[in-house]
């Protein structure tokens, strides 16, 4: 199954997969040797405590790389920006109470609300797929039924 990414989410993946492999590993086999070196390895908790840090550290290496390899990059110039779509911004309006919310429909590994990134399998985000500015959508969230308006759409 692939998983997509933006370019900038893809970098982050690869960055994080260079360190755990270069720093990570070097120091590993550091904390390793110095346990070895202390003597009977049948009664070394500090041997046993780097080996099982290395396979932890080998499990998430081989997760970052299937992850890499199956990854999906977006290119966001060959995207409509007249209707809503993954890394449209979408400003949206609150048809009852008249607020509106901004929001950058991104993928789901790269949500983060606080900065305003909404996943796309979200309720919200569901809703607003395809939708072109004007049309008004009405969305159940756990509040309940809710009624926005798309003011804007942007790249």
């Amino acid at each position: 199954m692939s998983t997509y990414y933006t370019l900038e989410g893809y970098k982050r993946l690869t960055e994080e997969l260079n360190q755990l492999m270069i720093e990570e590993r070097k120091k590993i086999s550091l904390q390793i040797a110095e346990a070895r070196d202390k003597g009977d390895l049948s009664e070394n908790a500090e041997y046993d405590a780097a080996k099982e840090a290395q396979g932890m550290l080998e499990m998430k290496i081989s997760k970052l790389q299937a992850l890499i390899n199956s990854a999906k990059i977006i290119d966001e110039s060959q995207m409509d920006s007249s209707k809503v779509l993954i890394l449209s911004t979408v400003e949206i309006r609150n048809v009852k109470t008249n607020t509106t919310m901004t929001y950058v429909l991104v993928p789901e590994s790269e949500a983060d609300l606080k900065s305003g990134k909404l996943s796309v399998n979200s309720p919200i985000a569901h809703g607003l797929l395809g939708k072109k500015v004007g049309d008004k959508v009405s969305i159940k969230v756990p509040a309940g039924l809710v009624e926005f308006e798309i003011v804007n759409i942007t790249r």
